[in-house]
């Protein structure tokens, strides 16, 4: 395990992606997260996945995708006991996460001005679809509507089937990774003011961010964003092009590169072809060059062009699907997939994937699978100095 943030305590009380990704991010770097669930039901990913049984035992694939190396308590946040358990954790805390809508903490008497009274150094991070201020700020929010509301989804498919959504949450994952590296730069910063702070962290902003490129090109110089499919819109051959065995994704965005494809497939005179000479000529006849080189490309399999291109120095790779992906080499070399065997109220062992970085060397890992609903509430509370007598009737009450 790293222990990077190993003397902090992070309090999740988030739900489903964003928040819960976020999270899963600062246990791997070692911090105490205390994930603060809803009696009897628990975070809504508990229920969601690709397994009905996993989901009926509220250990869905999707909850156990980013909840390692947390411990699991159940309050009820309405209830006035419930309320002093958590400021009771809050005082030993260094960070809390919600993301609920904007609003709801208040309504329960337990956002930021109230716990920054009780903890005056707490980061609190609040991460919601489009932020705590605005005209927005009381919509819901999902990944999808987000990944429509950003203009990603106006962007990703070709011009005649456009528009995509990404194929997998991206707009939760990166408001998850936008709150995780706020949340490690407000604690660096807490080192040396010794004061805590409040984030508010939009998903829709934080996707938005991401999308430099295309943003600046509007902002700057007036250029529409459009669909334009697998190719790559800055150059040129740069893109997917079909193969004798499927799609190979080419980056030939230099000078140099783009000749040594031409020497690749056997066509020098490619280089002073007028129509493919200089880089803008070839953005323009994108569709001519295109041919040309899937019909090249069609004698050999994308294995082979994989391997001649990037000996050529230019980058190129299989268009690979995710079982092809996890089965790499490179990626089992690395140890990116982590096992947990015989996890409680799974079906066996569990199949994590691990942050994508590595510290002096090794990969950031937990010790503790993904917690069973309330798993962790009598050992915690028993932190706080409850009783075992005490904590009974908590769970009789409904409190935990």
């Amino acid at each position: 395990m790293s222990t990077t943030l190993s003397s902090f305590r992070v309090l999740d009380l988030t739900n489903v992606l964003a928040g819960p990704f976020a999270c899963h991010q600062l246990a791997h770097m070692g911090a105490d997260v205390i994930k603060v669930e809803v009696p009897g039901s628990g975070d809504l990913a508990r229920q969601l996945g690709a397994d009905p049984d996993l989901n009926a035992k509220k250990m869905g694939v999707s909850f156990l995708a980013q909840n390692t190396g947390k411990r699991s308590i159940t309050l009820n946040l309405k209830d006035p006991e419930g309320k002093a358990i958590l400021k009771s954790l809050v005082e030993t805390a260094d960070v809390l996460v919600e993301n609920f809508r904007p609003g709801v903490m208040k309504r329960l008497g337990l956002d930021y001005e109230v716990l920054k009274a009780v903890n005056p150094n707490l980061i609190y991070c609040a991460i919601s679809g489009y932020g705590a201020e605005g005209p927005m700020k009381h919509l819901p929010a999902y990944d999808q509507i987000i990944q429509g509301m950003s203009g990603v989804m106006s962007i990703t498919g070709a011009p005649e089937n456009a528009p995509y959504r990404v194929g997998y949450p991206i707009a939760d994952t990166i408001g998850g990774l936008t709150a995780a590296f706020a949340i490690s730069s407000a604690l660096a910063g807490r080192a040396q003011s010794g004061e805590g702070c409040f984030i508010d962290v939009s998903m829709l902003e934080s996707t938005m961010a991401t999308m430099g490129w295309v943003v600046s090109n509007y902002l700057v110089a007036n250029k529409d964003p459009k669909p334009i499919g697998n190719d790559n819109f800055t150059a040129s051959p740069s893109g997917a092009f079909k193969t004798a065995t499927g799609l190979i994704n080419i980056a030939a965005n230099k000078q140099e590169q783009f000749e040594s494809v031409c020497d690749a497939i056997n066509q020098p005179e490619l280089k002073i072809d007028p129509r493919f000479s200089e880089r803008q000529a070839r953005l323009q006849n994108r569709a001519a060059l295109t041919e040309i080189l899937e019909a090249a490309f069609s004698a050999y399999p994308a294995e082979f062009w994989e391997d001649t291109l990037n000996k050529l120095g230019v980058p190129a790779g299989r268009v690979m699907t995710v079982p092809e992906a996890l089965d790499l080499p490179q990626v089992k070399l690395r140890e990116f997939e982590a096992v947990f065997e015989d996890v409680e109220g799974t079906k066996g062992d569990v199949h994590i994937a691990r942050p994508g970085f590595l510290v002096d060397g090794k990969r950031p890992e937990v010790d503790m699978p993904p917690p069973v609903l309330s798993e962790h509430s009598d050992m915690i509370l028993s932190e706080l100095g409850y009783k075992a007598s005490d904590i009974e009737q908590l769970k009789e009450k409904g409190v935990v």
